[in-house]
């Protein structure tokens, strides 16, 4: 199976229409035009009764003393983990290809609905969720697709995987507000086949 995401190439920076933050002289980041990326893919093997997209920032910092903070930067030798940006699934077997804007189109402050989703789809919580808990202004549930907005000090080029997979099954095996992991979980052992493409972000104008 074959990925093509338009706009995003392997290994090199994710253009800002697909960002939720772009860097700011004066506030170090404001709000970006946050559209999810037009995916498309062929080669879909035989027996494919849905997909599922998933997106995820490897490379966040596991502790944040660091994060957002003047005078600092985060170090490149602090542990990294896994940040879920998109957790899509119960995408119909004869599609082909997701149009750029479908799924996100701007930033919702508290986060979109869910977990139902455009075209029959289903849309997990993905990890603003957590990020933003206990901020007044941005605190909810954050469903589907919110792209790139790594700290704005880090010294790492964050590094973005979009995950499509085929499945054997017709409706992904989750329930209720389900999280990318519990994607992940849930179609071991259905995964037919999957292709992926990594875009790097950063806001760090040490590094632009």
């Amino acid at each position: 199976m074959n990925l093509t995401i338009t706009g995003v190439t392997d290994g090199q920076p994710i253009p800002s229409e697909f960002a939720f933050c772009i860097p700011d002289p004066d506030t170090h980041a404001t709000f970006a035009p946050n559209r999810n990326p037009a995916l498309s893919w062929e080669n879909v093997p035989d027996g494919t009764a849905s997909f599922a997209i998933l997106c995820w920032d490897r490379t966040v910092p596991t502790v944040g003393d660091d994060v957002n903070q003047e005078g600092r930067e985060v170090p490149p030798d602090l542990p990294r983990t896994d940040f879920f940006h998109w957790v899509q699934v119960d995408i119909a077997a004869d599609t082909r290809g997701v149009a750029a804007g479908t799924f996100s189109d701007g930033v919702t402050a508290r986060g979109k609905s869910g977990p139902e989703g455009p075209n029959a789809t289903r849309q997990g919580l993905n990890d603003y969720t957590g990020w933003f808990t206990g901020d007044p202004d941005m605190e909810g549930l954050y469903f589907g697709y919110d792209g790139p907005c790594p700290p704005w000090n880090d010294s790492l080029i964050h590094e973005y995987t979009f995950a499509l997979y085929a499945l054997d099954v017709d409706r992904c095996p989750v329930e209720g507000d389900f999280t990318g992991s519990d994607v992940r979980d849930a179609i071991a052992g259905h995964v037919l086949a999957e292709a992926s493409v990594i875009g790097t972000y950063t806001l760090n104008p040490r590094l632009l």
